[in-house]
């Protein structure tokens, strides 16, 4: 969901300063294909608008490789547009962060209670996992780099984030206006 504001931010942006929607076919990025079934992949094994994923089995694994399909993507682009170092920089610090801690991405019980996520923190108190989110504990490894950061509830598409995804969400950001400004 926080693509999402990426998205509307870099929007807004590209248009303030002075680009253009139509511009952004020419930013020709290469294989869009492996961020679609990378994401097509994350809403199945994650729950999105219900608290059960539609795929309950293989969660880690497929978790690991929709960031495979994501950094063969970023790693075919990164050289045509160059937001897509920061992109990297944060997925690579959420893969690191998830794979030290068997898939799943640690967040902060005090930053789910700052967003609003009640749901989430009700789940977590009757198991130990909620889609790819486990509590923070002592058992979590790295925990800086997992969903430490927060939207406050009162905040449209409140949840929680890492440094990592707010890294993704720049460099998205910085994509998209970019892109709207080429070719002028």
């Amino acid at each position: 969901m926080l693509f999402l504001v990426a998205i509307l931010l870099g929007v807004v942006l590209g248009y303030l300063f002075g680009g253009r929607l139509s511009n952004l076919e020419h930013l020709r990025l290469r294989g869009l294909w492996l961020v679609a079934i990378a994401l097509l992949l994350q809403m199945l094994i994650f729950p999105l608008f219900t608290d059960q994923p539609i795929l309950s089995v293989g969660t880690a694994a497929l978790h690991i490789v929709s960031y495979v399909l994501v950094f063969s993507f970023l790693l075919v682009n990164v050289f045509r547009a160059s937001p897509l170092l920061l992109v990297g920089a944060g997925a690579a610090l959420n893969l690191l962060v998830i794979s030290l801690n068997g898939g799943l991405m640690p967040a902060s019980q005090s930053a789910l209670e700052k967003a609003g996520a009640t749901e989430v923190l009700a789940a977590l108190a009757e198991s130990p996992v909620y889609g790819n989110i486990v509590l923070m504990g002592e058992s979590t490894k790295w925990n800086a780099l997992g969903d430490i950061l927060y939207l406050p509830a009162w905040f449209p598409l409140a949840r929680t984030f890492s440094i990592g995804d707010l890294l993704v969400i720049v460099g998205l950001t910085l994509l998209i206006v970019k892109g709207m400004r080429a070719h002028e």
